[in-house]
């Protein structure tokens, strides 16, 4: 039957270390496993190779960990002349061109620091490995992986772009479960980084300034009509934990963050295409690199359809965008996941390779862009999310107004 021939196909599982303890070699381990399975096994297998409890402890050691860290990290790396931090974009569920680039730029490890860029899930037909390939990274190395949040680890962006139903192919009746878990987790983020005193990273970009009502503690948004570009103080003090960040309200920040674009224009702006999160021109950049004392900004959050849908920006062909260069520095965009969208509603496909950014000693502030192409062909699977209707870049959401 086909049930007991997938049962006897799943040679491999991934067991919880009796101690708890992480090793380099299991966490290399889960990563084969995770690829063997993708490629020999039915999704459905899955539940089989990851035992729910496993994953129930590794989902909440990694969560606890996050969860301690600020809004805003702030990272020193080993001063070695061997040392290095590489930067990664969007991964969407692609595992083996995840696999493929850590065979590219290495294996985290002591020396070698990783701070990746959000958007861990959706689209592709992996996301629940390349998560969870993820955080194992992050117990094991804590203070050498760094996952920051993207605007795909969202209730509402899941629900529609395939990772809940993913969830729910994989896991079966314990889908619910695994699913609350994972959002949990997906609460605890970092939502930017400041890279050896030089370098901020942030999933969408820049953020506006909040200012104190004149008789409550809590944060108000600025009228649109005063917009202002918020600064590092104005991101320590928001408020992250919520599933959806909104357009409004208290936790507007976080919606920045996950949700804005860079422009060719001067000025800053409500996002109209996205309905959340702002467009910000080259004099704010220039302005928030001034405060503080920054070389580059590198964000993500667009791929190749998000940029053909805005013809004054760079396209997406490369993985990466130089999008404004000023006196201070540069403001780049950096897209890791190749071939992108796996499942692609066109005939043509957008066939663009992807990128990720390595930072060396002494000042980590000059990035080596190095690009690479997607590992092909991929195993057949079938979509989890209605890749014909669905719109192709992430514009027009009717998003919750408030968190």
């Amino acid at each position: 039957m086909a049930g007991e021939e997938e049962e006897e196909a799943v040679r491999k599982v991934v067991e919880w270390p009796e101690d708890g303890g992480l090793t380099r070699e299991w966490v290399i381990g889960v990563g084969e496993t995770l690829a063997e399975a993708a490629s020999m096994l039915r999704p459905q297998a899955l539940r089989q190779v990851v035992p729910v409890g496993v994953a129930d402890s590794l989902i909440a050691r990694a969560s606890k960990i996050m969860h301690k860290e600020p809004n805003c990290l702030r990272l020193e790396p080993p001063r070695s002349s061997s040392s290095s931090i590489v930067l990664v974009g969007d991964l969407h569920g692609q595992l083996h061109d995840l696999l493929h680039l850590f065979d590219l730029a290495g294996l985290p490890d002591e020396e070698r620091m990783f701070v990746f860029n959000g958007d861990y899930v959706d689209r592709g037909a992996w996301g629940f490995e390349t998560y969870f390939l993820l955080l194992a990274w992050k117990v094991l190395l804590p203070h050498r992986v760094f996952l920051l949040r993207g605007n795909h680890e969202t209730k509402f962006c899941t629900s529609v772009y395939g990772f809940e139903k993913e969830i729910s192919v994989k896991f079966g009746e314990h889908s619910k479960h695994v699913y609350r878990k994972l959002l949990g987790c997906f609460e605890g983020h970092p939502l930017a980084a400041v890279i050896a005193g030089k370098v901020f990273m942030a999933h969408g970009g820049l953020f506006r300034s909040l200012e104190l009502g004149p008789s409550t503690r809590s944060f108000l948004v600025r009228a649109a009509a005063k917009l202002k570009l918020g600064d590092l103080d104005d991101l320590a003090k928001s408020r992250r934990g919520v599933l959806d960040p909104s357009a409004v309200g208290n936790n507007v920040i976080p919606g920045d963050i996950l949700w804005s674009d860079p422009s060719p224009n001067p000025g800053l702006a409500s996002n109209e295409g996205r309905g959340i999160g702002l467009v910000f021109g080259p004099d704010c950049t220039q302005e928030f690199m001034d405060k503080h004392k920054l070389k580059l900004i590198v964000r993500s959050h667009e791929g190749p359809d998000a940029r053909q849908k805005r013809p004054e920006m760079a396209s997406m062909d490369k993985g990466y965008t130089i999008d404004h260069v000023v006196k201070a520095g540069k403001l780049i965009t950096l897209f890791s996941a190749p071939d992108y969208p796996q499942f692609q509603a066109t005939e043509t496909r957008f066939n663009n390779k992807a990128a990720y950014i390595v930072l060396e000693p002494p000042d980590f502030c000059e990035p080596d862009i190095r690009v690479f192409e997607a590992v092909l062909p991929r195993p057949h699977v079938m979509p989890y999310y209605d890749h014909v209707n669905v719109m192709d870049s992430d514009d027009e959401l009717d998003l919750p107004k408030d968190g």
